[in-house]
């Protein structure tokens, strides 16, 4: 393979990962916040179908990313009163919106079925597109892809390197420490949910406004979400490495279509799945890697030990778990 179908296999990539790394950064944030979001599968296509019908009413696309960039923090503070505030199951509230967003989205999105409406053009960036390889690698694209990997860096840097990343962390780990040092949990956690709404809203109108353009039952998106709680998991709750479990996953769609025209003889659905039961296979490794027994073992083998770093990470102590003043 030459180095111009290399760039543009990685091209491809990164374009595919871009909304799957919008939601998984969305989750991070939330989950750091100590808050699942069950929501997000659903709630990427309800902002998917709101993108294409803002975009196709109005003739905008900058006003279909804010209106599913809106569906999506509305979603999320749904979640979010409900879980932190009412106390009612993270899990269960997650998991019953996802189902009601999803069909939601399928009901009001079926007029637009199959219209056409404005999409994001091709922004290459003047003078660093015309740089060899990595140009068309990395400043060729749509702008949600300049937006997915500024917001890697942004998340990273805001988490773990500023007083504000600081209280998002500790919020999640120990909500009584920190409302002792006068830091207000229930509603840093309801503020960090709802930021991760608007970057699934963002995955949504990435979707059906650059990736995959347009609206249709089935629209494209379908299990996007829950392969980003995935990845998050994949990540270790890091942002970094959470979106780089996302190019994984783009990468392994991208060779899907490849291998289609390598084993013709082989059924077309194969390789459409094949990335979804790799990606379980990865975390049912990532979660033995994890076991005491493991690490003990490693311990003592230096090589192994720091190749076990790359699947270290642990979720937030209070994560999913009700926080209630006394």
């Amino acid at each position: 393979m030459g180095e111009l179908n290399i760039a543009i296999l990685l091209a491809s990539v990164l374009a595919t990962a871009a909304p799957i790394i919008l939601a998984v950064l969305g989750e991070t944030i939330t989950e750091k916040a100590g808050v699942i979001n069950l929501s997000i599968d659903g709630v990427i296509l309800l902002s998917a179908m709101a993108a294409f019908m803002t975009a196709h009413k109005t003739g905008s696309v900058l006003a279909g990313f804010l209106a599913a960039a809106a569906v999506g923090g509305f979603s999320a503070a749904i979640v979010a009163v409900f879980s932190v505030y009412m106390e009612q199951s993270q899990t269960a509230v997650g998991f019953a919106l996802t189902l009601m967003t999803r069909d939601l989205a399928y009901f009001l999105g079926n007029p637009f079925s199959g219209l056409q409406a404005p999409q994001a053009n091709l922004t290459p960036i003047p003078f660093l597109s015309d740089i060899p390889f990595f140009g068309p690698v990395f400043f060729s694209h749509y702008p949600p892809v300049y937006l997915s990997l500024f917001l890697t860096f942004f998340c990273w840097f805001y988490i773990y390197k500023t007083r504000p990343g600081l209280n998002l962390r500790s919020v999640g780990e120990r909500p009584d420490a920190s409302y002792s040092r006068g830091i207000p949990p229930r509603r840093l956690r309801i503020l960090y949910t709802i930021c991760g709404g608007l970057f699934t809203g963002l995955a949504g109108a990435s979707f059906s406004l650059a990736v995959k353009p347009g609206w249709g039952r089935p629209q494209g998106a379908e299990g996007t979400g829950w392969i980003a709680l995935a990845l998050v998991i994949f990540g270790g709750w890091h942002p970094v490495r959470a979106a780089l479990g996302a190019c994984l996953f783009s990468f392994l769609q991208v060779m899907g279509i490849h291998f289609q025209d390598w084993f013709p003889s082989t059924p077309a659905q194969v390789f459409q799945i094949a990335p979804f039961p790799l990606m379980i296979f990865t975390l049912l490794i990532i979660d033995f890697t994890q076991k005491e027994s493991v690490l003990n073992w490693a311990d003592k083998r230096k090589f192994v030990k720091s190749l076990l770093k790359i699947f270290s990470g642990r979720p937030p102590a209070a994560l999913g778990k009700p926080y209630k003043p006394n």
